[in-house]
């Protein structure tokens, strides 16, 4: 099983002020990986520090929909991304058929380029692909149908849940598509602030046990308490549930 990340987005204020104690931090924690958000603004330094904290990189989230693409590419190379991941699609590709075949033929494109580079390319949903009902499905799961075979899904469990989906439902009916998940909890409302995976409203065993093999990815948007003592809480969480038997590791 791949070692349990944290989205660097989360600690983003903690970041602008010391990035390399930040990394440090997680490390201490017990994390064994990352998924940068910004690498494109310095993939050597992120690269510098990554190493000397001993973090591995399982995604990244990069600008790909627009002219930033290339460069995003070349970041998500130099710090050893195998997976670079589009962060959103603004919510009208999601309105219709015809909107959602030509978002799968942009984002067909932009796995074509990815994979010139070497790198799998994936998507990552909030909760304005569910909400949205096309054929009377969620329009994410639509989407899935669309998209070239290649493209993974990166399925974030409380915006599906916000997205008024089952998140365990989602994951059986994507199935293998899903090669990451953003763990995330709390009250599964647009409003409400985040917490500690394991405290708030998500089902996140059913959903672990779901898609056992997904890359587990720790993100808080914005959190009640303090982030980083939330990102430690939410670690000793997931791996108090591996060892008691309640998810595989």
């Amino acid at each position: 099983m791949s070692p349990i990340a944290v989205q660097l987005y989360s600690v983003r204020e903690q970041a602008a002020v010391d990035r390399r104690a930040v990394l440090r931090r997680i490390a201490e924690m017990g994390y064994g990986a990352v998924e940068p958000y910004d690498a494109h603004l310095d993939p050597d330094g992120l690269r510098e520090e990554l190493e000397e904290t001993g973090l591995a990189v399982c995604s990244v989230h990069a600008p790909l929909l627009d002219e930033r693409r290339a460069t995003a590419l070349a970041a998500a190379v130099a710090i050893g991304a195998p997976t670079v991941i589009v962060p959103a699609a603004p919510a009208e590709w999601f309105a219709g058929r015809q909107e959602l075949e030509r978002a799968a033929r942009t984002i067909g494109e932009v796995a074509r380029e990815a994979a010139d580079h070497g790198l799998r390319l994936g998507y990552h949903n909030h909760w304005w692909e569910l909400e949205q009902r096309v054929e009377g499905r969620p329009a994410l799961e639509v989407l899935a149908d669309l998209l070239d075979p290649s493209v993974l899904l990166e399925v974030d469990l409380y915006w599906a849940a916000t997205g008024g989906v089952d998140p365990s439902g989602l994951l059986a009916r994507l199935g293998e598509r899903v090669s990451h998940l953003h763990v995330k909890d709390g009250p599964a409302t647009l409003q409400g602030p985040m917490t500690a995976v394991g405290s708030g409203e998500v089902p996140i065993v059913d959903a672990l046990n779901t898609a056992p093999d997904a890359v587990r990815i720790v993100e808080l948007d914005h959190c009640a308490t303090d982030m980083l003592q939330a990102l430690a809480d939410s670690h000793a969480y997931l791996t108090g549930l591996v060892a008691a038997g309640r998810v595989s590791s």
